[in-house]
Formats: structure tokens, C-alpha cells, sequence
């Protein structure tokens, strides 16, 4: 049987305290290779300017030491299940 198209999967979801921080992820995430997109901030997260970067949980580590190595003004990193 094949997997449900509607089910939530395990994402994480970087937050940003402003739209600017935000929108300069966005340009170094394309820089640096770094996996993931700009999304409206979860219901689940009370965070921020309302945008956040996500990518599939696979890739948390390599998301991760990017934000670290790149020194990627963020204010948290999260865990979720997302659609």
C-alpha cells in the first residue's frame, strides 16, 4: 500500500526574529547549499516576524552545522510534523 500524500512528516523549522533575517537565510541557504524554504511559521511555534526556513528532518544535521559554520542569525530550531 502507499504511503499517505496527506500525512504530516518530521520537518524542522528554523525561526527568525525579523522578515530581514528571514530573507537573508533564504540567500545564504543558495550560497552555502544548505536544504530547505522559507514557510509561515508553524501554528505549533510561537516565534517571531512569521517566517521560517524548514527542510525535511533528514537533513537537520548538515541544516544545523550551516546555521553554526555560517554564523545565520536565527532564534530557534525546531522539531515538527508538517503536511
Amino acid at each position: 500500500m502507499p504511503a499517505n500524500p496527506f500525512a504530516k512528516t518530521p520537518k524542522v523549522v528554523v525561526t527568525f526574529a525579523s522578515t530581514a533575517d528571514a530573507i537573508a537565510m533564504e540567500s545564504d541557504a543558495q550560497a552555502y547549499g544548505l536544504p530547505g524554504r522559507i514557510v509561515p511559521v508553524p501554528s505549533e511555534i510561537d516565534a517571531g516576524c512569521g517566517l521560517a526556513w524548514c527542510c525535511d528532518a533528514a537533513d537537520r544535521e548538515k541544516l544545523v552545522a550551516g546555521l553554526k559554520e555560517f554564523g545565520i542569525v536565527h532564534e530557534g530550531v525546531f522539531a515538527v510534523e508538517l503536511y
